[in-house]
């Protein structure tokens, strides 16, 4: 780790005086706790927009802070992964929680998580009953996730990617095996969604990136596991994106891939935009075979006597079968 943290010293020195000023001291504070939004620090630091931009700007040139565009929106961050992030997280961590100046960033910054909170529970409000319609035709979701797990396992990953993020469940529920989870979708509506509710959560781990599922914002052998829930059955080329979830895969990286079975409800065609009705084994194990991945397990949850439910939901745990240094141990999975 020593290692990681080497700079030289000119961006070193770019890094520190980048930081050597009031309002982008107090900028690193918040965004250590945060991504936000030029407009939600304006409100939280009660300074002008122009001004508010000009020192991101200046950090984000030292590379202390990462820019990343979200449709209109431009949200702002600690860098995750240079050594001048590893500088401006340090640097936030010396600050004194007890300043008065901080503090009042912070009760402010409480109130924008608040308002982001607020805006998610209307979102769930206004598409409850669609997302209850669906979930009333399959197998409990407990059950699927008690599965889903189970076939992850509990050992931890260094980095997550949720694909097809949603409302952020499923972060919710693997980040915290993660030293770091990256949640994409395409809509800026479900993203907000899933930031507030990371905020609920308090998970600091998780960065929520708009972007294109056949084209990933993700760099290729990065990722330890990737899940695509329930999301397969909304595309028009379900092999590109498992090409494409293949491609960002590190070697000997997991691929969980969860959706229907083949069934004849053209109710979710016609009335949520389902472009396909369910999956067999056979199809994405070929399609996963086709992307360069090995299944290792195929579970079938079909409804069980005295359920309603009337779908079945099928998981699949592939990985990369490139060798890694150290394998994961094959004895750890269950094939079908």
């Amino acid at each position: 780790m020593a290692a990681a943290r080497i700079l030289r010293l000119e961006p070193a020195l770019a890094a520190l005086n980048a930081a050597a000023e009031e309002t982008r001291l107090r900028l690193l504070a918040l965004l250590s706790q945060s991504e936000l939004t030029v407009s939600e620090i304006v409100t939280i630091l009660g300074q002008s927009q122009p001004r508010v931009s000009r020192h991101l700007k200046l950090l984000v040139e030292a590379g202390l802070v990462e820019r990343r565009r979200e449709g209109a929106w431009a949200f702002f961050r600690l860098s995750p992964s240079n050594q001048a992030g590893a500088i401006a997280r340090d640097v936030a961590a010396w600050l004194d929680p007890d300043d008065l100046v901080l503090i009042e960033d912070q009760a402010r910054l409480a109130e924008v998580r608040q308002a982001r909170a607020e805006n998610a529970a209307r979102y769930f409000a206004a598409h409850a009953a669609e997302w209850d319609d669906i979930r009333s035709l399959h197998v409990p979701e407990a059950r699927v996730e008690d599965a889903m797990c189970e076939a992850v396992g509990a050992a931890p990953v260094r980095t997550l990617l949720d694909l097809g993020a949603g409302a952020g469940r499923m972060l919710e529920l693997f980040a915290p095996l993660a030293e770091r989870a990256i949640g994409v979708d395409l809509s800026p509506a479900m993203l907000a969604v899933a930031r507030g509710r990371m905020e609920e959560t308090g998970l600091r781990n998780v960065q929520l990136r708009q972007g294109d599922i056949y084209a990933l914002p993700i760099e290729r052998n990065s990722i330890d596991l990737a899940i695509m829930h329930q999301v397969l059955h909304y595309l028009d080329d379900p092999a590109r994106a498992l090409r494409e979830a293949a491609r960002v895969l590190a070697p000997g990286g997991r691929l969980l891939v969860i959706d229907f079975a083949p069934h004849q409800e053209e109710a979710l065609r016609d009335k949520h935009a389902h472009r396909r009705l369910g999956f067999s084994e056979s199809e994405i194990v070929g399609l996963l075979d086709q992307a360069g991945l090995e299944t290792v397990l195929h579970r079938a949850l079909a409804p069980e006597t005295g359920e309603s439910a009337k779908l079945t939901v099928s998981l699949w745990l592939a990985r990369d079968p490139r060798i890694i240094a150290d394998p994961i141990p094959a004895s750890s999975y269950e094939t079908a």
